[in-house]
């Protein structure tokens, strides 16, 4: 966290510290896109290169994200995000509302994944969505593959339940318990910039997340791509190894 209310020596420690009181109080809400180089050069009678220099401080604290042509926006404000029940929930409880738009949502062969699961049949169901913010801009990009069982066949004719995959797989049983995930960083081809309204070679974050019931049951393996202007990945430490 940068300190606030320190003695400034430098201009751009000036901007720093007003615009980030702006924005960790809430002043200026998360999402918001902050005025442009000039305009904040004009308010506090600085150069353009001090500017840069401030909002390249603000980046680096994880406050804002700058994207070339387009400005500077304030990230979320920190706060964990608790997706066990799923993206949506997770956004809207920090008050960021979104949309998803259902790409496809098909019934599909995979005795690769059945075998390594240990799936009694090979027919799966595949499910590809895009979220949006409600200004429409792309913020991830899911391909999630979920196992046919009973009542299920039929998904793709009637549709996810509430538009919600968390819930169609807890109205079916099929409640996660563990599961295991990996992350990087990963360039946009051109089919997933196509699909996300972005620049093919944009990095985005990427996971792979497995989930299984408590008893062991395949309940979900999905590849996520996430704007890392609205995500971040996290990691929580008591103590470190020797």
């Amino acid at each position: 966290m940068i300190a606030i209310g320190r003695a400034v020596e430098r201009k751009h420690e000036r901007i720093v510290a007003a615009l980030e009181a702006e924005i960790r109080t809430g002043l200026v809400k998360r999402g918001a896109q902050l005025p442009g180089e000039v305009a904040l050069a004009r308010r506090f009678q600085v150069s353009r290169n001090t500017v840069r220099s401030a909002l390249a401080e603000l980046c680096r604290a994880g406050l804002i994200a700058t994207r070339t042509g387009k400005g500077s926006f304030v990230l979320f404000d920190g706060r964990p995000l608790d997706a066990r029940h799923g993206w949506a929930h997770a956004l809207a409880a920090q008050g960021v509302d979104t949309v998803v738009r259902v790409l496809r949502l098909e019934l599909m062969n995979d005795p690769t994944l059945a075998a390594e699961q240990g799936l009694d049949r090979p027919d799966v169901i595949v499910v590809e969505r895009v979220r949006e913010l409600t200004t429409g801009e792309a913020i991830s990009y899911e391909h999630s593959t979920i196992p046919v069982v009973d009542g299920m066949a039929d998904l793709p004719r009637r549709g996810l339940t509430d538009g919600s995959l968390t819930e169609t797989l807890r109205s079916l049983g099929l409640f996660a318990d563990r599961g295991e995930q990996r992350v990087c960083g990963h360039r946009l081809d051109e089919r997933e910039a196509q699909l996300l309204h972005r620049q093919a070679g944009e990095w985005f974050l990427s996971l792979r997340r497995t989930t299984w019931t408590a008893a062991g049951t395949f309940v979900e393996q999905v590849r996520s791509l996430l704007d890392p202007a609205h995500f971040e990945l996290r990691v929580d430490f008591d103590e470190l190894g020797s």
